[in-house]
């Protein structure tokens, strides 16, 4: 059999290794997920959630599949302009 490596054609390009999870694709699309900053993980900000799994050691895979505290973001609307300027 030979290896065809110069033909790349229709192949889709590889950005990782492991491809995401279907926890943490649900957590990235959760209102309670806390973005990483300098130097801190990405975590859940809910009240119930954040004492359990704190803010370092957050894995998705334990707290997201069946989380009953997710909620999907939702991207504010823009209200008509009905010339009220409150």
């Amino acid at each position: 059999m030979e290896s065809n490596s110069n033909n790349t054609a229709g192949a889709a390009p590889a950005t990782s290794d492991a491809p995401e999870s279907a926890a943490f694709v649900r957590f990235r699309s959760c209102r309670w997920m806390q973005a990483a900053e300098q130097g801190t993980a990405a975590f859940c900000t809910h009240r119930e959630v954040k004492p359990y799994a704190g803010t370092a050691g957050f894995d998705a895979g334990a707290w997201c599949p069946d989380c009953q505290y997710y909620k999907l973001r939702r991207a504010p609307r823009k209200r008509p302009d009905e010339g009220y300027p409150y």
